[in-house]
């Protein structure tokens, strides 16, 4: 592996959200929640987990609301390389550094700092999956977990289709991880086995629908045991956590895991249940005993730009693999993503993804790409891809964003900035978008991947999205 993981709440990234052509004016005042609209601000959420190496950072300032506005004054290019260009150039970014500014009204470029050179994109990788699955799959799309009758009358087999966010106990409907429940689907299936006469029965597991290849280039054991990702596999209790927070250690095989969840939750309900959980392959037409149904989509990525979570994105790059009809490898979902958005019209020549997440080492991707991408989703042309936009966290308020940009600075881009945030040991990232001062929507993305320090790195990032907030640049 070529870095060491010292993963930091996962790349850094800014986004403001809006329609694009018009800025679909009267929609980007719903999309775009709280101190990014005319709306009243949300109520802030509890903290938020904070990788290692995070800045614990300020109390942030009350929010100021700027709304979007189409006869917004866009920045002067000049002005902006004249405002941003000494922080760019800072040696806490190192000196392999690739940024971009781009007016999501017109799509001009305002800034171009090595644009197209591809860099290690750590999580803002996540950007580009979540357009993928939110174009491919449809932000209604959802994952149904079931449990049917094996080739034996007394085997139940527990089938993954995708869901690793399944819940150890009843379904929330009001949650994302653990909108599915196993308890729920326990329920189920002892109902049927009782009613059709089987008292004992052997739990078996086929998660067959994704491939065998589950530790992505570069990962190691520290990452499982660190909470950074869980072996990728068709179905996961909460990712495959061993317990409640956000790093907590991950199991070793999460589909077996979540299979001996399930057995033990029938024996709770009267029925013997033999043996350990093993694999198998179910009967293609099998009998179902029970089925449970995963938040859709655009929920299921909110929630991984949000969390950053390594796992759920692997799972999305993977669900859009077979969809695709592509193998479910961590390359040939890569590359399923990247076909994608191609699809979409981005230009992804110079791009080479590793994985879904952007923790694997050989990752590259220009800083234009990240902005292509955001400036598709803000486009009227592609209201698919809004949810992309609306999933990201706003600074200062909420996910791997809460505890960022209450440095000296910075504060201007509490509430006016949304952002993908990732790093890994030597690499600091930040893409998204942000409305100017004067109401101007911007799209933009910082990616260095030579950084001395970690926390320096990020408050410099900050900054960044903090001036082009609070610029005018006229």
């Amino acid at each position: 592996m070529g870095r060491s993981r010292a993963l930091v709440a996962g790349g850094v990234t800014l986004a403001v959200v809006a329609g694009g052509l018009g800025y679909a004016v009267a929609d980007a005042y719903d999309v775009v929640p709280g101190v990014l609209t005319v709306q009243p601000a949300p109520t802030p959420p509890p903290p938020f987990p904070v990788a290692p190496g995070a800045v614990a950072g300020q109390p942030a300032p009350d929010p100021v609301l700027v709304p979007v506005s189409t006869s917004a004054p866009t920045p002067d290019p000049a002005a902006l390389d004249a405002a941003l260009g000494p922080l760019l150039d800072s040696a806490d970014l190192g000196d392999q550094v690739g940024a971009t500014v781009v007016d999501v009204l017109t799509g001009t470029v305002l800034l171009d700092r090595g644009a197209d050179a591809p860099h290690e994109p750590a999580s803002t990788a996540k950007i580009l999956t979540a357009a993928a699955a939110l174009s491919r799959l449809g932000g209604e799309h959802t994952v149904t977990t079931r449990a049917v009758a094996g080739v034996s009358p007394d085997e139940v087999v527990l089938v993954g289709a995708g869901d690793v966010l399944l819940g150890a106990g009843e379904g929330d409907p009001d949650a994302v991880s653990g909108r599915a429940g196993l308890v729920d689907l326990a329920d189920q299936t002892a109902a049927a086995l009782t009613a059709a006469g089987h008292t004992t029965v052997a739990v078996r597991v086929d998660d067959s629908r994704f491939s065998a290849q589950r530790m992505g280039p570069g990962w190691t054991r520290s990452d499982l045991d660190l909470g950074y990702a869980a072996p990728v596999t068709a179905l996961a209790v909460d990712a495959g956590r061993t317990r409640p927070g956000r790093y907590a250690p991950r199991v070793d095989d999460p589909s077996l895991a979540a299979a001996g969840t399930f057995a033990e939750l029938l024996r709770a309900r009267g029925l013997t249940v033999v043996g350990d959980a093993a694999r198998t392959a179910a009967p293609a037409q099998p009998e179902v005993l029970g089925e449970v149904t995963s938040a859709p989509v655009e929920q299921v990525v909110a929630y991984m730009l949000r969390s950053s979570d390594n796992t759920v994105a692997e799972a999305l790059a993977r669900l859009v693999a077979v969809e695709a009809g592509r193998p479910t490898t961590f390359d040939d979902s890569a590359r399923a993503v990247l076909d994608e958005l191609s699809v979409l019209g981005v230009a992804v020549g110079g791009a080479t993804l590793a994985d879904g997440s952007g923790l694997s080492d050989g990752s590259a991707l220009p800083a234009s790409v990240l902005t292509d991408v955001l400036v598709a989703a803000a486009s009227p042309d592609h209201p698919e891809l809004r949810p992309l936009l609306t999933g990201l966290p706003v600074a200062g308020l909420e996910g791997t964003l809460l505890e960022r940009f209450g440095a000296d600075g910075a504060a201007a881009g509490v509430g006016a900035v949304r952002a993908k945030t990732g790093s890994l040991s030597g690499v600091t990232s930040l893409a998204g978008t942000v409305t100017t001062v004067d109401g101007r929507l911007l799209a933009f993305a910082v990616v260095a991947d030579a950084v001395p320090a970690t926390e320096a790195a990020r408050r410099a990032v900050d900054q960044v999205a903090s001036v082009l907030a609070a610029c005018g640049c006229r």
